[in-house]
């Protein structure tokens, strides 16, 4: 079956076309800067190279049928006609407590959906936006939702409960929920085949390390922890956000300069992490060269940001009573070589021996990085949510 897979972001929309027969992807791109009188598409040609079109101002609606003309155009298109996309797959960031599993999009989910728009603001109605534009274009096509969130259903009270006031949680949701759901599920999965183990006898930790982060403990194949919690600020530091803070720092900023929960919102999310430490960028691919450069900053920056990976990592080994394997993934797990061998060294005390040689060689492949005689193995597992996405779309209307 061929599946369209959509990541549908509040000025964005990326897709990937995918066979379920031999889980091949047959096209992927994005349209860019949605809203805008300069938004184009960029999506990548069957040879490999990269083409940019564009579109002018258009909403979530005109992108949608952007991309299903690319699919479908005689010169770069990869299918005949729209009748071949036998379903639709949609990313879906919050679905609070509704929804511990991938379901089948019907007006009830939608309704449940929009009930979890206060948890994720600027991601969900996006998201619903894409379901109802492939509607309006793809009328009567199957649509799957897969949510960020689901994975981490299992955690047990203690870990998603937060201190506060009880009534918060029971009238309002407030607790953590975890985010990166599906790349956490895919790669404590996947690390397992690799290895020829079983999920359910192993103590797995998992670090999706990009511009965005979050680790989680997978015990026995299930999430019992991880580091996001009701919104994807808290937890690591990351590009631009700011992870774990004193919350009585925020309240400091908002007396003394009078701040605005607004303010606030931009400057943990947009202002802080990486960029707001070093001043240089959030990419960590730019902050590895001013760190060769002797920047100091940047230096501090990098220090901060592998220290908390580690700080997690030690937390959720003691809380499963051990480790058995650690999954880097994501931009930065999968390529930056010297992050990985600076989280890894100080696990020694764990039994973790990374071969460095091999580690320096490694990006973006699934690879075994530590010696055989380490007590805990280490794997660089690359993460595909799109796929993920895709075989719980197959799953699900094959069973209609």
């Amino acid at each position: 079956m061929k599946i369209l897979v959509l990541n549908c972001g509040s000025s964005s929309v990326k897709y990937k076309l995918i066979d379920t027969d031999g889980e091949k992807t047959l096209a992927e791109g994005g349209v860019e800067k949605i809203g805008l009188p300069d938004a184009f598409l960029k999506f990548k040609k069957p040879d490999g190279t990269k083409e940019i079109l564009p579109l002018g101002l258009t909403d979530h609606k005109g992108s949608v049928q952007a991309i299903l003309n690319v699919l479908t155009d005689p010169q770069h298109g990869c299918i005949k006609n729209f009748d071949e996309i036998g379903a639709v797959g949609h990313r879906l960031v919050h679905g609070g407590e509704k929804f511990s599993s991938t379901v089948l999009i019907d007006d009830e989910v939608i309704a449940k959906v929009k009930e979890c728009y206060p948890l994720a603001p600027l991601h969900n109605p996006a998201n619903i936006t894409g379901v109802e534009a492939i509607e309006s274009v793809l009328p009567g096509v199957p649509q799957v939702g897969v949510f960020d969130t689901a994975f981490h259903q299992t955690m047990p009270a203690k870990s998603y409960m937060y201190p506060l006031p009880y009534k918060f949680y029971k009238e309002d949701g407030l607790r953590r929920y975890g985010f990166h759901g599906t790349s956490h599920r895919y790669v404590s999965g996947r690390v397992c085949e690799i290895l020829g183990v079983k999920p359910e006898d192993k103590k797995i930790i998992t670090c999706h390390v990009g511009n965005g982060g979050s680790i989680t403990a997978v015990l026995h194949g299930k999430s019992v922890d991880t580091s996001m919690g009701l919104t994807p600020t808290e937890g690591l530091m990351m590009g631009t956000r700011v992870g774990d803070v004193d919350p009585g720092a925020i309240t400091f900023l908002m007396k003394k300069y009078g701040y605005t929960a607004d303010d606030i919102q931009r400057i943990i999310n947009k202002e802080s992490g990486v960029m707001g430490i070093s001043e240089i960028s959030s990419d960590m691919r730019e902050i590895e060269a001013a760190v060769n450069a002797g920047n100091e900053r940047a230096i501090l920056a990098l220090d901060m940001y592998e220290q908390r990976i580690i700080k997690y990592i030690g937390a959720y080994a003691a809380e499963m009573g051990g480790v058995d394997i650690i999954v880097f993934t994501g931009g930065v797990g999968e390529n930056q070589t010297g992050l990985r061998e600076n989280v890894c060294k100080p696990l020694g005390f764990m039994g973790v021996e990374l071969n460095k040689e091999l580690n320096a060689k490694v990006r973006g492949t699934e690879t075994v990085i530590s010696t055989p005689d380490s007590k805990v193995t280490v794997v660089v597992v690359p993460t595909d949510e799109e796929l993920m996405i895709a075989r719980d779309t197959d799953a699900i209307v094959s069973a209609l």
